[in-house]
């Protein structure tokens, strides 16, 4: 993974939880074929594609909070 990469994608998105959650999922959806929405003139990792799609604006995400009657998640 790229420092570069990683450092502009928290501009972006600012809550590294968040980042390492949309990369994850990101990078999953590319290994199993799913074509990058971004070019590029070098060999990327699945990883270094995900952020770049962050930093260029083409992946973002969206916070869904849970109706207020579920019922919460127990815990064991």
């Amino acid at each position: 993974m790229r420092d570069d990469y990683l450092q502009q994608a928290l501009k972006s998105i600012d809550d590294p939880n968040i980042l390492v959650n949309v990369v994850s999922r990101r990078v999953k959806q590319l290994n199993n074929g799913t074509r990058a929405l971004v070019q590029s003139l070098e060999k990327l990792s699945p990883t270094d594609i995900a952020l770049r799609e962050i930093i260029e604006g083409k992946i973002s995400y969206e916070l869904v909070e849970p109706p207020p009657d579920a019922a919460p998640a127990s815990r064991r």
